[in-house]
């Protein structure tokens, strides 16, 4: 029996996925994860490293690694992608002015050997908010096209209203689980 198959037999009796949650600072990161729990979105401050949640998600126990993206912590993000089996990358559709930089962050992420098999799910988050970038807009400033054979999808949504959110969330775990579990027993 190969490795493979022992991993994933071993992931299905599991049924658990590791999400990982990046992107650049005041994206809107932790007001996701914290409408996904139920939690209230008023009061949320910088995220300083990272924080776990874990959640239950149409069967599947959902641990998601919110990690800040403030530019001293970036160099760090490396030491969270072992075994993630989803990225989630979150924009703030509003900063126009940072486009550039979500860009190459974003682009310097994809290249990552451990991050090779790992489903993209990208959040233009603030749509809520005037003058929000629209996902097409999005979709040619980031260059998504020049991303290769993985799997991904941009998702609009706003963290504060919900909108998008679940929507995004139940595409990556179908999209991991029709990789990881397509053997159970």
């Amino acid at each position: 029996m190969g490795l493979l198959t022992v991993i994933k037999k071993v992931k299905a009796k599991e049924k658990e996925i590791r999400l990982l949650m990046v992107g650049l600072d005041n994206a809107g990161k932790t007001t996701i994860v914290k409408k996904l729990c139920g939690e209230d979105v008023s009061k949320t401050s910088p995220t300083l490293g990272f924080e776990i949640k874990t959640l239950a998600h149409n069967g599947y126990k959902l641990n998601i690694w919110d990690v800040g993206g403030q530019t001293t912590l970036r160099s760090y993000w490396r030491n969270y992608y072992e075994q993630t089996e989803g990225l989630i990358w979150v924009i703030d559709s509003t900063d126009v002015r940072r486009l550039k930089d979500c860009k190459e962050e974003l682009h310097k992420l994809l290249v990552e050997e451990r991050l090779a098999g790992a489903t993209l799910l990208i959040f233009a988050n603030k749509q809520d908010i005037s003058g929000a970038q629209s996902s097409k807009e999005l979709l040619k400033a980031l260059e998504l096209d020049k991303m290769g054979e993985r799997h991904w999808k941009i998702v609009s949504c706003s963290g504060i209203t919900g909108d998008g959110v679940r929507k995004g969330l139940n595409w990556v775990v179908e999209d991991i689980a029709a990789r990881i579990y397509m053997f159970n027993s």
